[in-house]
């Protein structure tokens, strides 16, 4: 190894370290404040020491257990089939658009492109959604609204259009079905760009908690985001109350 090689590795490999202490360091300070009193954080801040030992919060979460871990339950749920059900859809219909010889092709695409441009409101779609879908109280009512996404269906569709339309007309002068055509060609050739809307998809669903607000009333189906923001907004509740 060369004096300029050994001179780049040693840069380079202090930019990875410092890179990876900005991302460690912080979930160090969170760990580090879950374990402070809290009326020591309120006097002097947030330290990577604590000065006072706390474990309220987690004797607050471990009393919480019970619905805490429903929660996670209802959300790792609705994350695994809603992230599995939206790519299913969206990969099929995408294919759909990036055919040629598809019927009524152009009114489909206007369609799903005008979903992007507008919507109907938000008073029509609870309504909709409680009285003609019947999705009050519900788990479906965290996983259909979010069913599909144009932006991620023409995102598919363009990528399918890049793969070599000689592959599927060798498969189909071979008798290849289109479903066979779409599970066994298209899909495997379309693994980084469902991989890519999987992430999306899958992390939409693990962060939402407006759902939950509009549609479910049940705490036992409420999901961890909501759960979270409930907790929060009552802690707020009760520091701002003088009475309480």
């Amino acid at each position: 190894m060369t004096r300029h090689n050994r001179r780049f590795q040693i840069f380079a490999n202090s930019i990875l370290l410092l890179m990876a202490a900005g991302i460690v360091l912080p979930f160090l300070l969170l760990f580090m404040s879950s374990i402070t009193e809290e009326n020591t954080l309120i006097q002097n801040g947030y330290s990577f020491w604590p000065e006072t030992f706390s474990m309220a919060a987690y004797s607050y979460i471990w009393n919480q257990r019970g619905q805490i871990f429903r929660a996670y339950g209802i959300t790792i749920m609705v994350t695994v089939i809603g992230t599995s059900v939206n790519i299913l859809l969206s990969s099929l219909l995408a294919y759909g658009l990036s055919l040629k010889e598809l019927p009524g092709k152009s009114a489909l695409t206007f369609y799903v492109f005008f979903t992007m441009l507008f919507n109907g409101g938000m008073v029509p779609w609870f309504i909709v959604c409680r009285n003609m879908l019947h999705l009050k109280d519900s788990v479906w009512a965290l996983i259909l609204p979010y069913l599909a996404n144009a932006w991620y269906i023409f995102l598919t569709r363009n990528y399918y259009r890049s793969i070599p339309a000689e592959l599927v007309e060798s498969a189909k002068i071979d008798g290849a079905s289109e479903y066979r055509i779409f599970f066994q060609i298209i899909l495997p050739l379309a693994k980084p760009v469902i991989a890519t809307i999987s992430l999306f998809i899958s992390l939409n669903y693990w962060n939402d908690w407006w759902l939950g607000i509009m549609l479910i009333d049940n705490t036992d189906l409420q999901p961890l985001q909501l759960l979270l923001r409930t907790i929060t907004s009552n802690i707020q509740f009760l520091s701002s109350s003088s009475n309480v």
